[in-house]
Order: C-alpha cells, then sequence, then structure tokens
C-alpha cells in the first residue's frame, strides 16, 4: 500500500467532516482540550506497556487533534496545517546549529544547554518559562530541575542531595508536630521536590517509578479482595490485621513467582 498521500488525505477527511458531521461541526479548541489530554494519556499507556500496536493507533488518534487544531485555526485565520510543520521544521534547524551550522558539541549535555540558550535568544523571559502551568506538579517538578540544571542551579553529588531530603524530612515532622496545616503542606511539597530531584541523581524516572508502585498496589489489592471473596468474606467485613495478613500472603507469593 501506499502512503504517501496519507496526509492529504486526513486533510481531506477532517474538511469533509467539519463541513458534514454534526458534531465535528460544532467543536471549538476549548472542546477539544479535554479529549487531547485523554489521548495523550492513553498514548502515555501504550509507551509504558511497549504496546506498539496501541501506541501506532493513539499516535493517529493525537495526528488528528493536530489536524483538527489546524483546521480550526484556518477557519479563524490564525494558521493552517503547513504554517505548523513549517514552524517546528525552523524550530528544529534553529536549535541544532551543530547539525545545520557550524557549532560542535562533545555531549548530550552541550546540545540541552545550547537548546535553553537558543530559547532566551528567541525572547524567553526566564529559563523555565517553557514549563507549562498546567502540567502536572510531579512531572512540572522534574522538568523545572531540569531546564535549571542547564545554567549550573545544581547539587554536584548526590550525597548532597540526600542530605537535603534528610533536613526537609525533619522539617516536615517538625511542622507535623506544630499542628499547622499551612506550614505540613509546604514542608510536605518540600519534601517531594527534594525526592524528585534525588531520583533524577541516582538516574530513576519519579513518574515512571511512582506508577510502577501504583500498579503494585493496584495489583495486590485486587488479589486481597479475591482471596477474600473466595473464603466467603467481604473486605469490608474484615479487621485491618486480616486484611494484612492476606496483603503479606500476597507479596511472598509475588516474590516466589
Amino acid at each position: 500500500m501506499q502512503y504517501s498521500q496519507s496526509l492529504e488525505r486526513l486533510r481531506t477527511i477532517m474538511d469533509e467532516l467539519r463541513e458534514e458531521c454534526p458534531w465535528d461541526k460544532k467543536q471549538t479548541i476549548h472542546s477539544l482540550r479535554p479529549q487531547t489530554l485523554e489521548e495523550i494519556y492513553e498514548l502515555t499507556d501504550a509507551i509504558g506497556n511497549e504496546n506498539w500496536q496501541g501506541l501506532k493507533e493513539e499516535l493517529g488518534d493525537l495526528l488528528l487533534h493536530i489536524v483538527f487544531y489546524s483546521k480550526i485555526g484556518a477557519e479563524q485565520q490564525e494558521f493552517t496545517l503547513d504554517d505548523v510543520i513549517e514552524g517546528v521544521c525552523n524550530k528544529l534547524v534553529k536549535r541544532h546549529p551543530h547539525i545545520y551550522s557550524n557549532v560542535k558539541v562533545e555531549s548530550e549535555a552541550q546540545v540541552r544547554e545550547n537548546w535553553e540558550q537558543i530559547k532566551l535568544k528567541e525572547g524567553k523571559k526566564s529559563i523555565i518559562s517553557g514549563v507549562p502551568p498546567s502540567m502536572p506538579a510531579l512531572i512540572k517538578a522534574l522538568r523545572l530541575q531540569e531546564k535549571t540544571k542547564q545554567v549550573g542551579f545544581e547539587w554536584e553529588h548526590a550525597s548532597q542531595v540526600k542530605d537535603k531530603v534528610n533536613e526537609e524530612v525533619a522539617e516536615l515532622y517538625e511542622a507535623v508536630d506544630s499542628g499547622n496545616q499551612d506550614s505540613i503542606e509546604d514542608e510536605f511539597g518540600d519534601v517531594m521536590f527534594a525526592l524528585i530531584n534525588y531520583a533524577r541523581f541516582i538516574k530513576i524516572d519519579p513518574e515512571q517509578a511512582l506508577e510502577r508502585t501504583n500498579q503494585k498496589f493496584i495489583r495486590r489489592f485486587t488479589a486481597i479482595e479475591e482471596m477474600a471473596a473466595t473464603s466467603g468474606k467481604s473486605l469490608n467485613d474484615m479487621t485491618l490485621d486480616e486484611m494484612d495478613e492476606l496483603w503479606n500472603k500476597v507479596k511472598t507469593q509475588e516474590r516466589k513467582e
């Protein structure tokens, strides 16, 4: 099968749907936003599961949204899909002077540093201004740390970050003892930020690590529900000690597998 005209086919279908389909006609950039977020999460799931067939499908769904937004942009006489594509092409060329110009780099770190410096020259007022305000907090913390690292705002050794984690945990416990809820929340946030920083230094993706624990919890809790049901019981009727006993059985079984 020839795919060379696939993008044009998608554009034509989008034009037809926008003209003839009652649902597609009424969509706006605001009504599409939550659906786009859902597609991104579905794409993330496919990536996490290394589901290549799912990845292909979700990329197609995301591409559809890009074409849809571009169609609306053209209707508003703001931009076209060609403008979107040409814009990212120009950005890539400009931000890779080590490929398209005479700049020399020795490492991936230097590429990232150059990227951030070029963005500042393009009019960014701050190196962290490119971090979306609506980004989930955990990922936002990681991106903020990665960006400020590019200008040297970074600890030198993991041991320093470990000490910072311990310092923040101690301050959290002090806040808990004080009973001041505002201080507790503030210090808890500091602990999380420090732990995310530590994760970077020990080469762990904190989002992936937390999701791994989420999946482990789901798997184990579902297992104790099934074990309880098999014995004719409901978790609602069991004590915490009884549920904890089942939990430990599940953990033991997992370690044997």
